[in-house]
Parts: C-alpha cells; sequence; structure tokens
C-alpha cells in the first residue's frame, strides 16, 4: 500500500499562500466592482453583454444551455469528483491524481463562497431562465468549478498519455470546450455577467495550477511511477 508523507510547510508553502492571496485577490475584485465601478461605464458594458444575448434567445438555444449548464451543477461535480477519485487511485496506484482533482475542485469552491459573502452582486437585469441560488453574481461558481473539474482531468490524463499528440488534443478540446460553453450558457441564461464568468475561469486555472504544482509536480516516493515525461539529454 503507498503512503503519502506530509510536508506541511511545503503545504502551506505550496498551497495555502497562493490560494489565500487568489482568495483575497478575488474578494478585492468584487469589492471593487460592487463598490467602486457599479456605475461606471465599464459595467455598463458589463450588462450590456447580457441583454444582448437575452435578445436573441430562441427555443431552441435555451434548451442547449439548460443542458450545458447543468453539466457544472453542484451535484454533478460532486458526484464526478468522488466518482474519478476513486478511479485514479485504482488506475494510476497512487493518491496524488486523486488528491490533485479534489483539491482543485475544493479550492475554487471555498474561494468562490468565501468571495460571494463579499461581494454580494446582484444578478444581470435580464430574464433569469434558472433559479437564482443566494450566492451572489460574482464571481461564477459554475464556471469556476467546470474548469477546475473539466481541465484537471484534461491534466491528469494529458500527463498519462503525453506521447499521444491525438488524445492529448482530444482531452483538451472536452476539457476547456466544457467550460467555455458553460460560461457562455450562464450569461445567455442571465445569470452572470461577463467578468463573473471570466474571473471563474481565471479562479479555476490558479486552483488548478496550485494543485498541480503541489501533487503533480513531486518526485515520486519509493514504489511510485512518475506521470511527468523525462528529461531527454544530449
Amino acid at each position: 500500500m503507498s503512503k503519502m508523507s506530509v510536508d506541511f510547510k511545503g503545504v502551506a508553502r505550496l498551497i495555502l499562500l497562493p490560494l489565500v492571496i487568489m482568495a483575497a485577490l478575488t474578494i478585492g475584485v468584487g469589492l471593487l466592482i460592487t463598490k467602486v465601478l457599479q456605475t461606471t461605464t465599464l459595467m455598463a458594458n458589463d450588462e450590456g453583454v447580457n441583454a444582448q444575448m437575452a435578445h436573441g434567445r430562441t427555443t431552441f438555444w435555451s434548451s442547449v444551455t439548460d443542458v450545458v449548464s447543468n453539466l457544472s451543477d453542484t451535484p454533478v461535480i460532486i458526484a464526478g469528483t468522488a466518482l474519478l477519485f476513486v478511479v485514479f487511485r485504482l488506475a494510476f496506484k497512487r493518491w496524488n491524481e486523486s488528491v490533485f482533482l479534489a483539491l482543485a475542485v475544493f479550492s475554487q469552491s471555498a474561494i468562490f463562497l468565501l468571495a460571494t459573502v463579499f461581494a454580494e452582486r446582484k444578478r444581470p437585469t435580464v430574464e433569469h431562465l434558472d433559479p437564482a441560488p443566494p450566492t451572489s453574481s460574482f464571481p461564477s461558481g459554475h464556471t469556476s468549478a467546470a474548469v477546475a473539474f473539466y481541465c484537471g482531468v484534461a491534466l491528469v490524463l494529458t500527463l498519462h498519455t503525453h506521447r499521444h499528440t491525438i488524445l492529448n488534443v482530444l482531452w483538451w478540446i472536452v476539457g476547456l470546450g466544457v467550460p467555455v460553453g458553460i460560461a457562455y450558457s450562464r450569461m445567455y441564461r442571465g445569470m452572470h455577467h461577463l467578468s463573473d464568468v471570466s474571473w471563474g475561469f481565471l479562479l479555476g486555472l490558479v486552483c488548478i495550477a496550485v494543485a498541480a504544482n503541489a501533487l503533480l509536480r513531486r518526485r515520486p516516493m519509493a514504489g511510485e511511477r512518475s506521470v511527468l515525461p523525462e528529461k531527454v539529454t544530449a
């Protein structure tokens, strides 16, 4: 049975510190939007994107965006993360990939929930096609969760199939395509502004980067197989 040693100083340096910084930045941007920039032309243009989308809605695209948006609903992300936590552990015979995905998904969720408490941004002033959750509009939790989960899975698969270009392209078409579709769907359905989904995308990527740096780039312990490509020396 493989073991994972815990370096608490390393955890603080590689995980806690960057996540705290990202949380502070997210809260700061949220407050900037709601307390300083709310009446500016920039925010008016942000709101205008939703107005244009709402004006061009059709029955077909309303149905499509409903399905796509559901791909990042909380039950879906939780169930998918739990399932792959087990699958990655069994497939790769170690905990790194499993913990990486769980950390990426959990950390973005924690930062998202914390930021909504401070930001308290109202939803776009268009008809909402979904029930509005109690959290504020900034940042988009659907988007950040989608990036953390789907891009996180794509990264794990890429590290294990790095010599197969076609597979790697496929992983990232899905890994990036689904979050982009979800971000668009959330705006189309009147649930988030462009700035909300943009920061949600960034939040998800940062959480992936932090988790990957801490767990996927560590030197493998005895009995573990490195998933990173070996350096080629001349």
